[in-house]
């Protein structure tokens, strides 16, 4: 049975996400959140979203034309016009749609919905899942009424949009947060060593070639309990198999594990890039963690991603140029030297997770379609203000009627 929401009030919400996983995963776990409390929830992205998997039920995807725009000015008129007609397609949807406010979570496909949105006086939020706010949401952050980030601290935010900024944390999938009052996988000085390691699209190459020769340089004691899970890329599962087998250590390799979360859940530690969904399970979870973020990363997001579960002692950070077998040894085993440490990182990993970060975000975009703001949502430690600001919005919000998106 669905729950209705607080105030016995459905309302229509839009989501609008770039075409990624990171970027539809926080959108798809919002959008359960409305579902259960009794909304209607459509959602706005691209030919790549609408594929993505993870989709709840309920939702209905509409696909509008997001142009890009790189470092090639000729094509900027190409991706403004594809922009422009995204919006009047936008606009259209919501005339018949009618949303309450419409949430953004970064990437192209989230521009012009949002600036349909503002051009329409309907509500509007963004969601920033980086430790840096995003292109998208720069440009738009400061005609959108509240920006909800998933770090303390964000860069590339101006101070002047403060007033505007809510703390919520990622919403992860239902799965991985089921774990997190399940404790640490017994780690003893004499059992296994459980190891997760993935790379993403864009970064398993990089640890197919360090990690196997990286954990042969382990000391002897704690390399005969290594016991290896490892995602890699198609064309590097042979070369990767032999490499562990010609270090004896024990490894079970794939290009996709439909049991993530339960693999999650086994691991002492895990291995692999800093996406913001990367850090988000994590810290839901409470795993230890050995980072190499992505060098090409806009802004180095994926570096700055890190501060905060590092600073915490949840994790360990290597630069890609760093990342070679003798320094990653060096790091797992500071780790994993004893039981103790490696619980001690988990419990630091842990203490930043946000595991309301899903309901919070609720909360939020609730009370832009006039819902009462609960209490529960957290604002920035640096905006004092915005919990004030955010029991004013839903009066400011019905007053704006300006189109500032012409």
């Amino acid at each position: 049975m669905t729950n209705q929401p607080r105030t016995g009030a459905s309302r229509h919400f839009v989501l609008a996400a770039g075409g990624t996983g990171g970027h539809l995963i926080p959108a798809f776990a919002l959008a359960t959140e409305l579902l259960a409390r009794g909304h209607h929830v459509a959602l706005i992205t691209d030919a790549r979203g609408a594929n993505i998997p993870g989709k709840p039920d309920g939702l209905t995807a509409h696909i509008l034309p997001a142009g890009r725009f790189g470092k090639n000015p000729l094509k900027w008129i190409r991706g403004l016009r594809s922009v422009m007609e995204g919006r009047n397609m936008a606009l259209r949807l919501f005339e018949s749609f009618e949303p309450s406010a419409v949430v953004g979570f970064g990437g192209y496909p989230a521009l012009p919905a949002l600036l349909a949105a503002t051009s329409a006086g309907i509500p509007s939020v963004v969601h920033e899942q980086n430790a840096v706010l995003g292109r998208v949401n720069r440009l738009l952050a400061g005609r959108v009424d509240a920006i909800a980030t998933s770090y303390p601290q964000v860069e590339r935010l101006k101070p002047k949009l403060s007033d505007k900024v809510h703390l919520v944390g990622n919403p992860v999938r239902e799965e991985v947060l089921a774990l997190r009052d399940e404790d640490f996988p017994p780690f003893t000085e004499d059992g296994l060593l459980r190891v997760l390691v993935t790379g993403g699209s864009q970064g398993a190459s990089v640890l197919s070639d360090v990690v196997p020769d990286g954990l042969s340089m382990l000391p002897d004691g704690l390399r005969a309990r290594l016991q290896v899970t490892q995602q890699c890329r198609s064309e590097d599962v042979d070369r990767v198999r032999e490499r562990y087998a010609s270090h004896d250590i024990p490894a079970e390799l794939g290009t996709y594990f439909e049991d993530m979360n339960e693999r999650l859940a086994d691991a002492h530690l895990f291995i692999g890039r800093a996406g913001a969904s990367t850090i988000a399970e994590l810290t839901a979870v409470g795993r230890p963690a050995i980072l190499i973020p992505l060098p090409i990363a806009t802004d180095d997001h994926q570096a700055v991603n890190t501060r905060e579960i590092v600073k915490a002692g949840g994790a360990r950070m290597i630069r890609q140029e760093k990342f070679q077998p003798k320094e990653l040894a060096k790091q797992i085993q500071a780790m994993a030297q004893n039981p103790a440490s490696l619980a001690n990182a988990a419990h630091g990993a842990w203490n930043c997770g946000r595991p309301k970060a899903a309901k919070d975000l609720a909360d939020l975009v609730e009370s832009m379609a006039g819902i009462d703001l609960m209490d529960i949502v957290r604002v920035t430690e640096t905006n004092p203000r915005a919990a004030q600001k955010a029991n004013r919005t839903q009066t400011a919000t019905r007053d704006k009627t300006e189109d500032v998106a012409a």
